[in-house]
């Protein structure tokens, strides 16, 4: 069920949840704005496209979501992804990978791939996230120290460059960039200003120093972007020409990759916070018309934002009726305020994109993780995150992911154990049918666990360890919950094999699922009808006879 239409159903949009719900939205209107114009920063795009971006993306989250409580809009997550689409292929490039981004989510939520998405490893979620956060933070250096451009393809290669030009950093850049970064960080700290948020007041205050003083070098929204203009977006589709789109596939993808797992992780927070349960699939389809309406009017990639969600749901947010007044206060601002954003330093943005950073980077959960995660865990974590940092984001994630289900796979593979049962193994079932012992020349082989491609080692070397051909073989899957098309195979193999070697070979217990596919595939039909049983009573009769 759609967000809007669940708060509906539920009653939180009587009148008796308005003013929790206009307070908490105007509040985390105020919060979204310096971050909005930070992201878009960040991104390559224009500070008024951030607040586009967040008043679109807020709206279409809110009424079609999956969760009631989701702020979304741009995030820090993105800025590494959409740096680089913006370098490569321009504004344009990154609106037209964003709508496409957003069609690729519809599908996600069609196809039901939200509760797969949830499912990606959390040492390949902090690697990456954490991996995203140094690269965002060191990209922030030049200004929040007020540094000439460097240029620099690869991490290492920037950060060194970066190093280098460290001793020319603009004194009063810097010192604005301080001040700015202890008021984001002890705001709520200072007696009379405790609810106020610490981007905001670094914000304000930043804004009238350089707007009485106008320190000399010091970089502003005014100098940089020629401030940011006070009307509301107009409609715009991106190039849609064929051979653009071909080209951002990948980029969109990827978009769509990040937004998905982002999105679904801040509703999973929302939920653990407001005792809530959202829908991922709905969530998905939400974010995805988000993705496509955003730049069309002017806007780029958003999600949601853990962040501004949680800051709705502490303020009293219930509904998405929050949601809508958050982006309806970032018009307001638009509107009214936006000639004031002239006197904006960029260090001041640098600054709370600092912050953002710590928060992102996760830093406590990093370390404890490599404290106390098992090996395998730990190096999952750290291939991620050196991989995101010194290579690329795609190929952390792709590499992180397949490491993790290699792993996984092991680990499975070494639970399935194919035994040959003893006699005091079989005594209640050889009781059952009155007997003590084994017939003469019956072997009797037991697997426990998911019969998959990685546990065809097990058969085989289990098998190998008879040394002497028995009569008859008999195979019991009673414990077998699943069998691949790789398990199938190797099984047929070994039967086939016995069968040459004259052993004749029965299955027993098979449930309905594995049962149907060992006849699908034909297994049936290589031991025979007989030779199926569904109790291993009634395959012990049959070999006493």
């Amino acid at each position: 069920m759609i967000a809007i239409v669940d708060a509906y159903r539920s009653g939180l949009l009587k009148k008796n949840h308005w003013l929790p719900n206009l307070i908490a939205g105007l509040i985390v209107g105020v919060v979204a704005l310096p971050l909005a114009m930070a992201f878009a920063i960040a991104s390559g795009a224009k500070p008024e496209q951030g607040i586009y971006t967040s008043i679109i993306a807020g709206i279409c989250v809110s009424l079609f979501g999956g969760s009631r409580l989701q702020i979304a809009g741009p995030t820090g997550a993105f800025i590494v992804i959409l740096s680089g689409i913006t370098a490569k292929y321009g504004i344009s490039g990154l609106q037209t990978a964003t709508l496409m981004a957003g069609i690729i989510l519809i599908l996600f939520g069609v196809t039901r791939m939200g509760s797969v998405i949830k499912f990606i490893p959390d040492p390949v979620i902090v690697g990456f996230t954490a991996g995203i956060a140094v690269i965002i933070w060191v990209g922030q250096w030049q200004d929040f120290f007020g540094l000439p451009a460097v240029s620099g393809q690869h991490f290492h290669t920037k950060l060194w460059h970066l190093l280098e030009t460290l001793p020319q950093l603009h004194p009063t850049t810097t010192a604005l960039s301080i001040l700015s970064l202890l008021l984001v960080v002890f705001t709520s700290r200072i007696p009379g200003l405790k609810k106020l948020p610490g981007p905001l007041v670094a914000l304000v205050v930043a804004s009238v120093l350089e707007g009485y003083f106008h320190f000399q070098g010091v970089k502003t929204i005014g100098t940089a972007f020629g401030g940011i203009p006070q009307r509301l977006p107009s409609l715009q589709l991106p190039d849609l020409n064929v051979g653009h789109i071909v080209e951002l596939v990948g980029p969109a993808f990827t978009i769509a990759m990040l937004g998905a797992i982002e999105s679904l992780l801040s509703a999973v927070v929302a939920d653990g916070m407001a005792g809530t349960k959202h829908d991922s699939n709905k969530e998905l389809i939400g974010q995805g018309i988000a993705n496509i309406a955003a730049p069309i009017f002017g806007g780029f990639a958003a999600t949601g934002a853990v962040a501004r969600t949680a800051t709705n749901i502490r303020n009293g947010g219930t509904s998405p009726m929050s949601g809508i007044i958050h982006s309806l206060t970032l018009v307001l601002v638009l509107l009214l305020l936006a000639p004031l954003a002239v006197n904006v330093p960029l260090a001041v943005l640098a600054a709370i994109l600092f912050v953002v950073c710590w928060n992102m980077s996760e830093a406590r959960h990093f370390i404890q993780m490599v404290k106390r995660a098992p090996r395998a865990d730990v190096a999952i974590l750290l291939v991620t995150f050196g991989l995101t940092v010194f290579t690329d984001l795609v190929i952390a994630v792709n590499i992180g992911v397949i490491l993790a289900i290699l792993h996984f796979m092991r680990r499975m593979a070494a639970n399935v154990e194919v035994r040959q049962a003893t006699e005091d193994d079989l005594a209640h079932e050889l009781a059952e049918i009155g007997q003590t012992s084994l017939p003469k020349d019956v072997l009797v082989f037991t697997i426990e666990g998911p019969f998959f491609f990685g546990a065809i080692e097990n058969l085989e070397r289990s098998l190998a360890s008879t040394h002497t051909d028995p009569r008859k073989l008999i195979i019991r899957l009673r414990w077998v919950p699943f069998i691949d098309i790789t398990g199938i195979q190797a099984l047929e193999e070994a039967i086939q094999d016995l069968q040459a070697r004259k052993v004749e070979v029965m299955l027993t217990e098979a449930n309905d699922r594995v049962a149907s596919k060992l006849e699908k595939a034909g297994i049936v039909d290589l031991v025979g009808a007989g030779n199926m049983h569904t109790s291993l009573a009634g395959a012990l009769v049959q070999n006493s006879r």
